[in-house]
């Protein structure tokens, strides 16, 4: 025993700060939140235990959550999810096609939107869909003659969402992204000349059969992170429309309802309740995407 400990000493000192914080940041507060999905709790009083009341609550009683946010966050999932994923590897097997210097150029350009925080991002949006003749969208419209006065973009029902999803891919290209393009670049030459010689005949076959395989666990990564990020959008709703709920629910996710409850009605337990949802829903697709592109058995 004390010969194993001495052996495995270093590797634990330098993993402890990491375990540290992982269990203070991420263990603790999940399980606090599940305990208080089980609570009323307004933030001011103790804590009671009400058992299974707010998730039946939310799943039975609570019609904007089935009716709006719901539909809202798996819409909104189903399309940045798989539409940003898809144009990152996209993206990135181009770049790689192209020499070094401007690929370098364009990959800090296509990168530097997801730097930006979600509110600063939204003041360049808001202003290019401004409600009124100076917004750039209504100007440019208007000129051309295909509308007579502003629409409301922002405030819209029928707008909103769709230009959360646009805003959304234009700063989805992070990480996950980098990691795409890295595992295109990593690629042995030597595995595409043996495809050709094997009956590859066409780019499209060389991505199927040897780019998308080679590259799986930086696949599995990229889909891992498009996953996590699309679930917790829900900031630039907000930022957008100025307002939490958004105009008519029309934008609404399960971040900003939980947010509404959270922290403009202080219900913290039905809050949590929420977010343990939203935690199971990112855990479902996380498997979904593992099984996708993880190592098989």
């Amino acid at each position: 025993m004390r010969s194993s400990l001495q052996k495995h000493a270093s590797t634990s000192i330098f993993l402890a700060p990491y375990l540290i914080f992982f269990f203070t940041f991420i263990i603790i507060p999940v399980v606090v939140a599940i305990l208080l999905s089980f609570t009323y709790f307004n933030a001011i009083e103790m804590p009671s235990f009400i058992g299974l009341a707010n998730y039946v609550s939310v799943l039975t009683q609570d019609e904007v959550f089935m009716q709006r946010v719901l539909p809202n966050t798996l819409m909104f999932a189903v399309i940045v999810g798989p539409g940003g994923y898809v144009l990152s590897f996209i993206l990135a097997w181009m770049l790689a096609q192209i020499s070094r210097l401007p690929r370098t150029i364009l990959a800090l350009i296509i990168y530097s939107p997801s730097m930006t925080a979600g509110i600063a991002m939204a003041v360049v949006w808001t202003i290019i869909f401004s409600g009124d003749q100076t917004g750039y969208l209504n100007s440019i419209l208007i000129t051309i003659g295909i509308i007579f006065e502003p629409i409301q973009w922002l405030q819209s029902p029928d707008h909103l969402m769709t230009i959360m999803i646009v805003v959304t891919l234009w700063g989805s290209m992070g990480v996950g992204f980098l990691a795409m393009l890295s595992g295109v670049l990593n690629i042995n030459k030597e595995i595409y000349e043996a495809g050709y010689i094997d009956g590859i005949k066409n780019r499209f076959q060389e991505i199927i059969y040897i780019t998308i395989p080679s590259m799986k666990p930086q696949m599995l990564f990229g889909a891992v992170m498009a996953v996590v990020g699309t679930f917790q959008a829900g900031a630039i709703g907000v930022a957008l429309s100025g307002a939490n709920p958004t105009p008519q629910y029309a934008g609404q996710l399960m971040v900003n309802h939980l947010e509404d409850y959270g922290f403009i009605r202080y219900e913290m337990g039905y809050a949590a309740a929420i977010s343990v949802l939203l935690l199971l829903f990112v855990y479902i697709f996380s498997k979904i995407a593992w099984r996708l592109f993880g190592e098989k058995d």
